[in-house]
């Protein structure tokens, strides 16, 4: 292999390394945009359907025992939450409720 070809090939792989490299930093600042435009939203969930935290005694997603049970939340887009009318004219929250709160 000639001087001029292994030159040639290290370029290659030095440009390629960069490439992707620089598509896994938009990648990730993308990822971040879009979780920045969603809020957790308390109160909203059906049973079994929140995204995470559903209070003590349960692991994460999808463990909420009740429907709109006040400490589980789903992620929602930024904005909305508040905005959210559920049965009995209850809404949704930014913070955890106590309302709904399995026995």
């Amino acid at each position: 292999m000639s001087a001029f070809t292994k030159t040639a090939l290290s370029a290659a792989l030095v440009a390629g390394a960069m490439a992707t490299a620089l598509s896994s930093v938009t990648i990730s600042s993308n990822a971040e945009a879009a979780s920045d435009s969603k809020e957790k939203c308390f109160g909203i969930a059906l049973a079994g359907k929140n995204d995470c935290a559903a209070g003590p005694g349960t692991t994460c997603a999808g463990t909420s025992k009740v429907d709109y049970q006040g400490n589980s939340w789903k992620l929602v887009p930024a904005g909305t939450c508040e905005t959210m009318e559920i049965d009995g004219a209850r809404k949704g929250s930014l913070a955890a409720l106590t309302r709904d709160i399995p026995s």
